[in-house]
């Protein structure tokens, strides 16, 4: 493999100033109304969709940017640090790579062109279930052919942002895990428009969440849905889901990075002027020493989540360093937030400073979209050898 360089590019500089500038004209007051009612950011969506961001992963031959995972990253860490909140739009950038791997051509062309300009969304992943967790292959949703159609029936839980998406993607198994030569077969991957399903056959049930996620419970009774939802081979989703894994683990990374260095920007302008005892209060090493350490995280994640940016680019397995980065990043961006709290002592937990918002955004990712602890095991079985642990 070539040297590979973790410097970005002019265009790659450039990008993170145009995302910046877009994103810093929805100020502190826009988010803090927006979470208080626990409203979804369409305006910000719309200007981030218009200016072609959402549509970096699409190939240029289906209208869009054609770019790389390490471009998806700088967009989503640049809304972050500019006081945004990037759960809003992160997943269509994800889920899309499984209609775009694997979906047909005819699926492509219906669907990618849409997404590009902004005419359908798709930002709802269905696959975790109240009784399944982290344990995919255990997932009870099914979905049975019946001639030119399949039924759904089951339940999925903390799936975001349905309601202000026209497609989900979703996992259910088609096949009964007792029929099955391995519990990952048998299960199988549908793209359903949620506008046609809502009333047929899906409830959804918003759930009022820590953080302004637009969270929801669903419920899937005798939903039929055409056999053309079908994405791929049937029996194979997930294999196709774990295919994104990466995508995945690397643009939350990057969604975490630019929370730390949203909140490690406002606690050195805060300590640097606010004045206690006739110096400022950064120059004390208790204030100074946390947030210089939260740096030095935040540093070292970001160049864990670049190294699997590059390489995923490069069709390289990057699965440890992607699950590496997520971790680093998340923790990074807790460690930051920490920081950040205590400088600002009272301040820190007044809503109109936004760092209490920010903190509950950024903690999410100690837990989703893996928790930290399957990425520990991860490394411990996958990267060193070591007996699985779970």
């Amino acid at each position: 493999m070539k040297e590979m360089s973790f410097a970005l590019t002019d265009d790659q500089k450039a990008l993170k100033t145009a995302v910046y500038d877009l994103c810093k004209q929805y100020t502190g007051e826009y988010w803090r109304e927006l979470d208080a009612k626990r409203e979804y950011p369409d305006a910000f969506i719309n200007d981030l969709t218009k200016a072609g961001y959402l549509a970096v992963l699409i190939p240029q031959e289906y209208g869009g940017a054609g770019l790389g995972i390490m471009e998806a990253a700088l967009i989503l860490e640049e809304i972050n640090r500019s006081g945004g909140n990037g759960g809003a739009c992160h997943a269509q950038m994800y889920i899309m790579g499984t209609v775009l791997r694997h979906g047909s051509e005819p699926q492509k062309r219906q669907y990618l062109p849409k997404l590009a300009t902004g005419e359908l969304r798709l930002q709802a992943f269905g696959v975790t279930e109240p009784n399944a967790g982290s344990d995919t292959t255990k997932l009870q949703t099914t979905a049975i052919k019946k001639g030119d159609r399949y039924v759904v029936n089951g339940q999925k839980m903390f799936i975001s942002r349905v309601l202000q998406s026209d497609l989900m993607l979703l996992l259910a198994r088609t096949t009964p895990v007792d029929q099955v030569q391995k519990k990952t077969d048998g299960l199988s991957v549908f793209l359903i428009d949620i506008r046609e399903a809502k009333g047929k056959g899906l409830d959804v049930r918003p759930l009022r969440m820590m953080m302004n996620h637009s969270t929801n419970a669903l419920f899937f009774d005798n939903l039929e849905i055409p056999a053309d939802s079908l994405i791929g081979q049937e029996g194979k989703g997930f294999s196709y889901i774990l295919d994104g894994m990466n995508a995945e683990r690397i643009l939350v990374a990057s969604d975490s990075l630019g929370d730390a260095r949203w909140f490690i920007e406002k606690a050195v302008a805060y300590s640097s002027q606010r004045v206690i005892f006739g110096k400022p209060i950064g120059a004390n090493q208790g204030v100074q020493f946390p947030i210089a350490k939260a740096h030095m995280a935040i540093e070292a994640a970001d160049l864990m989540r670049t190294k699997a940016a590059k390489l995923f680019d490069a069709d390289i397995p990057c699965g440890p360093e992607a699950n590496m980065a997520k971790y680093l990043a998340s923790e990074a961006a807790i460690e930051a937030g920490n920081a950040c709290i205590d400088c600002h002592g009272g301040y820190g937990f007044a809503e109109e400073y936004d760092i209490e918002r920010k903190f509950r955004e950024s903690r999410l990712y100690r837990a989703a979209p893996i928790n930290n602890n399957l990425i520990m095991a991860y490394v411990g079985e996958h990267v060193l050898g070591m007996p699985r642990s779970y």
